[in-house]
This record gives structure tokens, sequence and C-alpha cells, in this order.
């Protein structure tokens, strides 16, 4: 089984979280692709016919980002647009990423007490995913269980510590891990 992180950090070198999860994935999953896509495209010209053969290559397609907005990194919903297109994911002949499983793995700064009905987001994470599900529902693939954590934001002398964040990160990097091997049976 072959597994492409779509990694969408705009800032992955000072990243704690994603770094962890990412680090841990590529060490302890066999047959792991990183794209590191702000690396790849900081000018936003996404290179479709890459990111395809990348993505027909893959059986399980991972996107791995902080939780920005409510939604997704600028540069993923460029390469979503970009990539994504008719008759490669959706369409009469869009049947190229059927059956794969489409693996959301996020990273949400704020406490999880804050996505509730009661909290000052009003909504829980799982809200705000719906159109990533259609996403995957429309070109055919496996919406596999979100993999996410709270609090993983250092803010120093404000919010959290270094080692905190990195803790938290290792424990959803294993969930991510569990659910990565899951999927090979």
């Amino acid at each position: 089984m072959k597994t492409t992180v779509i990694l969408a950090h705009p800032n992955y070198e000072s990243s704690i979280a994603n770094k962890t999860i990412v680090n841990n994935v590529a060490s302890k999953v066999d047959n792991v692709e990183v794209r590191n896509i702000y690396e790849l495209y900081p000018d936003f010209k996404i290179d479709v016919e890459a990111e395809q053969k990348a993505l027909l290559n893959a059986d399980v397609i991972v996107f791995q980002y902080p939780f920005y907005w409510y939604n997704i990194p600028a540069i993923l919903k460029q390469w979503f647009d970009d990539v994504f297109n008719f008759n490669f994911a959706y369409g009469p002949e869009g049947d190229k990423l059927k059956g794969k499983s489409f693996v959301l793995s996020f990273t949400v700064g704020g406490p999880q007490e804050s996505y509730t009905a009661e909290g000052y987001n009003n909504f829980q994470i799982k809200d705000f995913l719906n159109s990533l599900h259609q996403t995957a529902n429309l070109a055919q693939m496996k919406f596999e269980e979100p993999v996410f954590g709270h609090g993983m934001i250092y803010i120093p002398g404000v919010y959290n510590t270094a080692e905190v964040v990195e803790e938290r990160a290792t424990v959803q990097a294993n969930k991510l891990i569990e659910l990565l091997n899951s999927l090979k049976n």
C-alpha cells in the first residue's frame, strides 16, 4: 500500500505539531511520499500532471494541514481546484481516484470546548468538514474518519508550551498511523 501525504503548511519549518506528525508518519509507515505543496509551489502554480500522477500511484491520500479560519490553507484549496479536475476526479471519465482512501489529518489551535454549540466557535469541528467530505464523495473516494487534535499551537508566554504541543501531536500521529495500518487490511 502506498500513502501520499499532501502537506499544506505555510510555515512548516517553524511548525511543531505538523512537523511532529509528518516525521512520525514518514518514519513509521512503509511506502510514504510526502508532498510539501507550499515548498513545491510557492507561487501557487500547481503542476497538475505531477500531482495527478502522485495520486494515481497512491492507495491512500492524507491531507495534512493546520485548520485555518475553519477551513484548509489557501494553497490546498488551490490544489483541489487545479488537481481534482473534470474527467480526472469527477465527470463522465472522472473515476481516476475511485476507491482510494481520503484522509484528513489536521491540527486545531483552539481548545476542544470552543468547538461546540455552546462554545465561541458555535459548531463542532466535523461541521466544518462537509465540503471536503463531499469532495471525496464526488471523486468516488472513501472518506475516512478525520484525525485531528486541539490545542496544537504554541505562542510563547501566552498559550501552551512547545513540549505540550509536541506531546499532543505525537498522540495525533499515533492515531493517524493506527488508521493507516488498519487500511492495509
